[in-house]
């Protein structure tokens, strides 16, 4: 590969900036291009977490070994209080953080802007207002969502309460999901995070306000709404010709829960250096053995979640051991196992259709040729 010959990416999400990252870390020069003005601008300053629990190796620990530098504003996460549809309230602990919590946007401290800074210093060119329809060369694209199979509607607000993170898992709240409340440092995300029922998500998000006024004393200043959505459908392909497929655009969300920012980054770096060696194969092949495994489990988990409904919610939490440390019980969920891959095979994969079709052999990012 010329190393005068720019590699092209579409998005400036972590996915994308991660490839870029990679590629210049192997000596070739990146360009990014993304259709909005800045990074970060689905967010807006909102809390998420970065989860830590998929595998042993700590999520910051991953990052760096992956190239990613720890200079974002982030909060170590050991305790989570979680509601069951009635009300009752569990405490949830781990011993090693659970999940980081970070802000997403393009205010300095947030994981977008850290990434963007790094981006420049490393010599990638991102170029803003700039919409990639199609690359004739190849490249890497890392767009985002194109649909939604997760709808998140909430309030960003200021408020007097003391940190705190809570959940509560119901279907008159969060169809087939949950809703969280984040509190750190006088800043607040409230959120249905739903995977049904879209269509009554103003009311959703209102019952949400009136459990947690009612359960933790929800007290928010200057509310703002906010809103988004998560693509957790992979494709049977993540190549196409010479073009590679990153982060949600590939479907790289967690469908269990809906936690994407590990795997957008693992996918990323994975594609650009795939892209940077020539062997567009080693990508394919990091993803089978990475992140594939991982999401048939939790496709898996989401299916049997599913059949839960509120009395099997509420079960579930009752019986949780109080004692038990939530992380490790996690690991064990979301390990790769034969039988949840033969049952992701025969039941799960028939009951999702993948969106990205990269059976078209075209050189559109997301093909928009005419059938």
């Amino acid at each position: 590969m010329n190393s005068s010959s720019p590699i092209k990416i579409s998005g400036a999400g972590p996915a994308g900036i991660a490839a870029a990252l990679a590629i210049t870390s192997k000596g070739y020069r990146a360009v990014i291009c993304e259709r909005r003005d800045d990074v970060g601008k689905r967010f807006h300053g909102d809390f998420q977490g970065l989860e830590n629990w998929t595998i042993q190796k700590d999520v910051l620990e991953e990052l760096t070994e992956l190239g990613i530098q720890i200079d974002f504003d982030y909060h170590p996460i050991n305790e989570v209080v979680c509601f069951d549809p009635a009300g009752t309230e569990r405490i949830f602990r781990s011993q090693a953080p659970l999940f980081y919590l970070l802000h997403r946007g393009k205010e300095k401290g947030s994981f977008d802007y850290a990434l963007k800074q790094q981006a420049l210093k490393a010599g990638v060119e991102i170029r803003f207002k700039t919409r990639i329809s199609k690359l004739p060369e190849g490249g890497i694209v890392t767009e985002g969502p194109h649909r939604a199979d997760i709808l998140a509607s909430g309030y960003l607000f200021d408020t007097d309460m003391a940190d705190g993170m809570y959940a509560v898992v119901s279907d008159d709240l969060a169809p087939k999901g949950y809703a969280y409340l984040l509190i750190h440092q006088g800043r607040g995300t409230l959120s249905s995070c739903m995977f049904r029922g879209f269509h009554g998500e103003r009311n959703y998000l209102e019952q949400c306000v009136d459990f947690f006024q009612t359960s933790v004393g929800l007290r928010m200043k200057n509310p703002h709404r906010f809103g988004g959505v998560g693509n957790s459908a992979l494709p049977k392909k993540v190549k196409k010709l010479s073009t590679l497929y990153a982060g949600e655009v590939a479907g790289f969300q967690d469908p269990l829960f809906g936690f994407g920012i590990r795997w957008a980054v693992v996918s990323g770096v994975a594609a650009g250096n795939a892209m940077a060696s020539g062997d567009l194969r080693q990508y394919e092949t990091i993803i089978k053995k990475r992140l594939k495994p991982h999401y048939q489990s939790a496709a898996t988990n989401r299916w049997f979640y599913e059949k839960l409904g509120n009395r099997g919610y509420s079960k579930t939490l009752k019986h949780f051991p109080p004692n038990r440390d939530v992380r490790k019980w996690l690991q064990r969920a979301y390990a790769p196992c034969w039988w949840k891959r033969v049952w992701y095979m025969l039941i799960v994969s028939r009951s999702v259709k993948p969106l990205l079709d990269l059976s078209k052999n075209c050189d559109c990012t997301w093909c928009r040729c005419k059938r």
